[in-house]
């Protein structure tokens, strides 16, 4: 028996995934969100916001490099890019590893998340805060993609599950706003879930993406602490050759980037989808 204090993420009705708590960190109510944070054996510091897990430092580079390193490195030019969300800083990191990247802007909605992470997860996100190419801008997502006039190459959406603050995030006034704000042959990377868990949700977000763009599909992550099984990471553009581009572009183009997870090999990989979850998909697209 042991008297230690336990987390439970509880973002999926019937499911109830428990960390133990080796040290409670902090824990507070924002604005926006439910914060806790607490230092667990296995998975190092532990962020949850709202009964979900957001982010862990022993797993956090499967994520962000797959969220950066995949649309980066397929894109022939990806000079300005733009991250919706992010606030731990982690895939603004991956992102900046780029030297082709020329500006970063990332906005997110809540600047408690962002002070928040800068202090506690340094060891990943501290070189994104004394980098030129990044600017940062505290608001919402979906106000800043209708209203922008700036233009992007590669738009990442790294956003919470759609519920609360999150859920206007996966709407289709919303996708049809970043299409807006894509240059030609831009690519948008978003966060769709574990379509085990999410199957409607999943299907929802593929549904409207494909209404709204010429090119649409989605790429697979494993991350430990996303429960429940592959990951989906929406893929959409308006032109099909960065789908295309061949593995020997891809290492040159990533030669020079340190990762552990993401590989050219594992990129091409990521795109071939297990059956139920291309099903799902193909339903969606279809109806």
């Amino acid at each position: 028996m042991t008297d230690k204090k336990a987390v439970s993420e509880t973002l999926h009705k019937g499911v109830r995934v428990t960390f133990e708590a080796d040290e409670v960190l902090y824990e507070e109510a924002t604005g926006h969100h439910r914060l806790s944070l607490i230092s667990n054996r296995l998975f190092g510091k532990l962020l949850m916001l709202d009964g979900a897990v957001q982010v862990t430092s022993a797993d956090e580079f499967m994520y962000h490099e797959m969220m950066a390193h995949v649309p980066l490195t397929a894109h022939a030019d990806p000079s300005r890019v733009l991250i919706i969300g992010g606030g731990d800083c982690g895939l603004a990191e991956e992102v900046l590893k780029h030297e082709r990247v020329k500006s970063l802007t990332q906005i997110e909605i809540d600047a408690s998340v962002v002070e928040f992470s800068r202090e506690h997860f340094s060891e990943f996100n501290a070189p994104v805060f004394s980098d030129d190419r990044f600017r940062v801008e505290i608001a919402d997502g979906a106000t800043f993609a209708a209203e922008t006039s700036e233009r992007f190459d590669v738009i990442l959406v790294d956003s919470t599950d759609p519920s609360g603050p999150g859920a206007v995030l996966f709407t289709p006034e919303f996708y049809t706003n970043i299409r807006r704000i894509l240059r030609p042959g831009g690519i948008l990377v978003t966060q769709n879930g574990v379509p085990f868990l999410q199957p409607r949700e999943f299907q929802a977000a593929m549904a409207s993406l494909s209404d709204i763009f010429p090119i649409s599909g989605c790429y697979l992550v494993a991350v430990p602490t996303y429960f429940g099984g592959h990951m989906t990471l929406g893929w959409s553009s308006d032109d099909r050759a960065s789908l295309d581009i061949d593995e020997a572009t891809l290492d040159e183009r990533s030669k020079d980037i340190e990762t552990r997870y993401y590989t050219p090999a594992v990129h091409k990989a990521a795109f071939a989808l297990p059956r139920f979850i291309e099903m799902l998909r193909a339903e969606a697209v279809r109806a």
